[in-house]
């Protein structure tokens, strides 16, 4: 079978080009492929050099066929040379057909063919959308269609502002001032700041049973009169942090006066010179370190009374003013959970605390060393391990919260032989729970927010920054195993029922104050609805009562003058609400009489009920 001249042509050697001549890289044939590609295999020939590509920065164009970055190899080349009188054989249909399948199954070129023109599709719908929010901004400088280069620029500059701006207005206003720029805000609705900070059920379950006025505790503060605060300040209970918010963090009229490096503030009331505030941030310790209950109580009336110079008064003029004192002194407190800060205490006491400044004042005396021996010797107890720190059988630092708020004279103060130690618990944790339930605010450290939210209710003083919630501290920090904490649960178990008892009374204070809160609120809207309604009804008939008024036949006819209607209206305002104002008064007397006329209440209330509504109706219709 003889072969095609092309095909022969393609294994005869290269010739030379004629001088002058352009050279011929392809056969006659525009349609036929497979020749041009078995000449440019060969090595050396004009159309291997043109197969290597275009000259650098030249565009090949989005019809024209990929050309390969290499020449072919040998193999390549001796396939093609094989093959090619197979495609030769083939119509030309055929070959075509092949091609395009071929060019269609190149998924690179066909990628970069895709994603070229979709780029360039979206950058000319971009340019018209952007040139005409342009034209509409600028008019005369740009048009849709006609956009210089300056114009594009311009434009270009110009939105990149904007998205600039957008970006740092974001980062700068992140915060809940800027709502507009938040549509979540809109969206979603805003979370309660006061969520119980253990993330915990948003309904609680109390445990025990309290009155209304063991819930109910609002303070008539008056901090221009004879009120005073007092602070019960608690070992590692979170007592030092609620000092500063005291002195640093509430709006008051003559804020406390911090100078820096000293670590008293002096609150003065205003226009005084007295404290408001009695506490380690305000006048010290001037009962003794962390007094507790027993001897403020005690201590506090007499230095106050003190400093107003009550040594030139009569004895007995001073009981009375002590008395009368003591019912201005409202107690705080803070507590914590037992096992938190019976940890805390021992690392405190590790890094050398003592609190040997204590005084630990009882029935106007401090205890003997044989009632209240030490638990160390030497200096400090820096250093004990938690094992010698639980070990000592007279530790401060068990049931220390129940100590702290008990009236230790009901016991015998620190001497344990004057009841046993049974009933002396028993009289302990009852004088706490009662002392704990009349103060007039006592805290929780595990509840910040919930503590900032009912002193403010309480003492109708509020904070200028919230509360922050500290759940990582030194004593969680501290690794023990269930056996370890079982005894230390049992070394405060007093302050394990007394924490119980204050969570349950604590949590059902606020639930109760957040009710009363929400019905308050209930309250306001319902009543400006109403004021609302009677404007409307008010107005309403004001503009009928012009609308007569200003009628002109009428104004003809009957009233010349033309304030006679408005006269007429006036009087007839008058007499309805004479009318309703007779009624009012009726009902009221026929409540008084209510007991005293039981047998013929009913006929009277039926006749004057009908008697007032016929008053009510022949009035508003004699209005009309």
């Amino acid at each position: 079978m003889a072969l095609p001249a092309c095909a022969v042509r393609a294994f005869e050697p290269p010739r030379q080009p004629e001088r002058g001549a352009p050279a011929r890289t392809t056969c006659p044939r525009r349609h036929s492929r497979v020749e041009a590609e078995l000449a440019a295999s060969r090595p050396g020939s004009v159309a291997a050099s043109v197969r290597a590509g275009p000259p650098r920065g030249v565009s090949h164009g989005f019809h024209s066929r990929p050309l390969l970055d290499k020449p072919r190899k040998a193999s390549f080349s001796l396939a093609g040379a094989a093959c090619a009188p197979l495609f030769a054989l083939l119509s030309r249909g055929r070959r075509r057909r092949m091609h395009v399948l071929r060019r269609r199954w190149d998924l690179g070129s066909l990628c970069r063919v895709l994603l070229t023109r979709g780029l360039a599709a979206l950058g000319h719908s971009l340019k018209h959308v952007l040139g005409a929010i342009f034209s509409k901004i600028f008019g005369p400088l740009a048009s849709v269609g006609n956009m210089d280069e300056k114009s594009n620029k311009l434009l270009l500059a110009l939105v990149m502002l904007f998205l600039f701006a957008v970006i740092v207005l974001q980062y700068v206003c992140p915060g809940t001032e800027c709502q507009l720029l938040r549509l979540q805000a809109f969206s979603f609705p805003v979370r309660d700041p006061y969520r119980s900070e253990d993330e915990s059920s948003a309904r609680f379950v109390p445990r025990y049973n309290f009155t209304r006025g063991d819930l109910l505790r609002k303070v008539d503060f008056d901090i221009k009169g004879d009120d005073l605060i007092v602070f019960l300040h608690i070992q590692k209970t979170g007592g030092t942090t609620f000092g500063r918010h005291l002195v640093r963090n509430i709006q008051l009229e003559q804020p406390c006066e911090c100078r820096v490096g000293q670590k008293k503030c002096t609150c003065h009331r205003p226009g005084k010179r007295e404290t408001w505030l009695f506490s380690r941030f305000s006048t010290g310790w001037s009962c003794g370190l962390h007094a507790d209950w027993t001897e403020l109580t005690s201590c506090v009336p007499s230095v106050v009374d003190g400093k107003r110079d009550a040594r030139l008064r009569p004895s007995r003029w001073r009981i009375f003013q002590i008395l009368d004192a003591a019912r201005n002194f409202h107690y705080i407190t803070i507590l914590r959970d037992p096992v938190s800060r019976y940890l805390s205490e021992w690392r405190h006491v590790q890094r050398g605390a003592t609190w040997k400044a204590s005084l630990h004042v009882c029935d106007g005396r401090p205890p003997t060393s044989e009632e209240l021996p030490s638990c160390y010797t030497g200096d400090d107890w820096s250093g004990c391990p938690l094992k010698e720190f639980m070990d000592c059988p007279y530790n401060l630092a068990n049931n220390r919260q129940v100590r702290m708020l008990s009236d230790l004279t009901l016991v015998g103060c620190y001497n344990l032989s004057v009841m046993p130690e049974k009933q002396r618990n028993k009289v302990l944790l009852e004088s706490a729970k009662s002392n704990l339930k009349h103060m007039a605010f006592f805290g929780l450290t595990e509840f910040q927010r919930k503590t900032q939210y009912l002193f403010e209710k309480t003492f109708n003083m509020n904070f200028i920054s919230p509360f922050t919630q500290y759940n990582t501290t030194r004593a969680s920090s501290v690794e023990i195993n269930e056996e370890i904490q079982k005894r230390i649960e049992g070394l405060n178990f007093l302050d394990m029922e007394l924490y119980s008892y204050a969570k349950d009374l604590f949590l059902q204070r606020y639930q109760f104050m957040r009710q009363k809160e929400h019905q308050e609120a209930r309250r306001k809207r319902q009543e400006q609805r109403k004021f609302l309604k009677g404007r409307l009804l008010q107005t309403h008939f004001q503009s009928q009562g012009q609308g007569q008024s200003q009628n002109p036949n009428q104004n003809q006819s009957q009233n010349p003058n033309p304030n006679a209607n408005q006269n007429l209206t006036q009087n007839l305002t008058q007499n309805l609400m004479q009318n309703l104002m007779q009624n009012l008064t009726q009902s009221s007397r026929q409540k008084e009489n209510r007991e005293s006329l039981k047998q013929n209440s009913g006929k009277e209330q039926k006749d004057n009920t009908s008697n007032g509504t016929n008053d009510y109706i022949g009035s508003v219709e004699k209005w009309r």
